[in-house]
């Protein structure tokens, strides 16, 4: 589809498509997400096609034609790829060329050597901090559980006290911090400054996973007392290599993109003044298509052309990088056209009215949409989409740094107690060899602690800024 027919989809659909009254409307909602829901879990259907179906149906119980709801949901999903599918795609490929360089393994290496016994579970959640800031939250779980997995046999640690540090700090890093798709898409649908989000999402996120890492992780190591199973110890994908990346290069391409943004937020608040040079370079420099192709290219060199990758190595690394966020892109452009189907039948109206009507704080009812949706559907990011397009309107007249907060907040709902539906949930309870009782007790109870704590602290913020 051209960039046109979008716009002229987006244009047809500015008004609403059904004239139905808030009772019908909230029958219409709980009966779309139903479907979706329905769709995932019983028919275990991709979240695609179960979003794309659901959107269809939410516009057929509130009354729309037809015609209407299919050009809502084209013109949702047009502009969600438009507005994220590139920033998606060099994250994609940033986080490639950091784990196939041995980039991230040399980052783990370095940390490891210099670390005491003691302080090993902070210097866990430092490690997948880090590393989780360019990866995809699977990605950087596979390159994490080796590094987690050999740490507790070597040292002769509890797997939990090592573990659940690593995957607390995976979890905050894809529930709060862009660029991961989740929080890219809750930005885009509610306007909000990328920069702000940014540092206030790192503010939020140092306390949370702190809490839900090295704290909590004492106790999960009393009530879940295992070793690391022998059977799941996989090879690095540096030991292949002749060579790899220095450890100050390496960081410092990983951060590049994060700091660019945050200079960008930075001088915008101080200077604000379009019209200066020094903000015009910034706006620029530290907008995140730039932030991430630039450090996209930076990569090529200190981490690819650094462990030794030809031309032919590195293009094919960035080709592979790309296939397997194919799915990742069309959930994400799915849930924005349910965003949009959502908007345009009135929903977001009508959320507006009942939350004048019971007095709910926005960021509140931010975080309660997001964890309905994730109980329901067991995606994070299908949440995030979801609930940042029923709580958009509650954005109109907000400030821009509590704008961020509810994209925070939405972020923080979207990440509470995973469980069987999830397909995180599976891949720690095989990983770490537990049942799923334990998985619960440890995996399922660290989410919801993040999801808390992390609401805590953004309605502390709410009542500074």
């Amino acid at each position: 589809m051209t960039s046109l027919s979008v716009e002229t989809l987006a244009a047809d659909a500015v008004e609403p498509i059904t004239s139905a009254g808030n009772a019908q409307l909230g029958i219409a909602v709980l009966a779309g997400i139903a479907v979706i829901v329905l769709l995932i879990t019983k028919f275990k259907m991709h979240a695609f096609l179960a979003l794309t179906i659901g959107s269809l149906a939410l516009g057929s119980f509130a009354g729309a034609a037809p015609e209407k709801t299919i050009a809502s949901f084209t013109a949702g999903l047009g502009s969600t790829v438009a507005g994220v599918g590139v920033l998606i795609a060099l994250g994609a490929i940033l986080g490639k060329l950091l784990a196939d360089s041995g980039g991230a393994d040399q980052i783990v290496d370095t940390i490891l050597a210099r670390t005491s016994k003691r302080a090993m579970p902070w210097a866990m959640v430092l490690i997948a901090s880090i590393i989780g800031l360019p990866l995809f939250f699977e990605v950087g779980i596979v390159l994490m559980i080796p590094v987690v997995l050999l740490v507790a046999k070597r040292g002769n640690y509890s797997l939990m006290r090592i573990g659940i540090p690593a995957l607390a700090g995976l979890s905050v890093m894809h529930g709060l911090i862009p660029p991961h798709p989740g929080p890219l898409v809750a930005i885009d649908a509610l306007g909000a400054n990328l920069g702000v989000t940014l540092a206030l999402g790192v503010v939020v996120a140092i306390p949370t996973v702190i809490l839900a890492g090295p704290v909590f992780s004492r106790y999960a190591a009393r009530w879940v007392d295992i070793k690391a199973p022998e059977k799941m110890i996989p090879q690095r994908p540096s030991e292949e290599l002749d060579r790899r990346p220095s450890f100050g290069a390496t960081l410092a391409t990983i951060l590049l993109p994060v700091v660019l943004m945050l200079v960008k937020a930075l001088v915008d608040i101080v200077v604000d003044d379009p019209e200066q040079g020094l903000q015009r370079v910034t706006d620029v420099i530290g907008s995140p298509l730039i932030a991430l192709l630039a450090a996209v290219i930076v990569a090529m060199f200190t981490l690819g052309r650094a462990a030794g990758f030809t031309k032919g190595r590195l293009s094919s690394t960035v080709e592979k990088s790309l296939a397997p966020i194919a799915g990742v892109l069309l959930i994400v452009g799915a849930g924005g056209g349910f965003k949009q189907t959502l908007i345009d039948a009135g929903v977001g109206q009508m959320i507006l009215d009942f939350s004048e009507s019971w007095s709910i704080p926005a960021l509140l009812l931010g975080w309660l949409i997001a964890v309905a949706i994730r109980l329901a559907t067991g995606s994070a990011t299908v949440a995030t989409i979801s609930a940042a397009g029923l709580v958009a309107p509650l954005a109109d007249g907000m400030s821009t740094s509590h704008v961020a907060l509810l994209v925070l907040a939405v972020g923080a709902g979207s990440l509470f107690f995973s469980h069987v539906n999830d397909a995180g949930f599976w891949l720690v309870k095989e990983y770490f060899g537990m049942d799923v009782g334990q998985t619960v007790k440890t995996w399922s109870v660290m989410e919801t602690i993040i999801s808390v704590v992390s609401l805590v602290f953004i309605l502390l913020l709410s009542l500074i800024l």
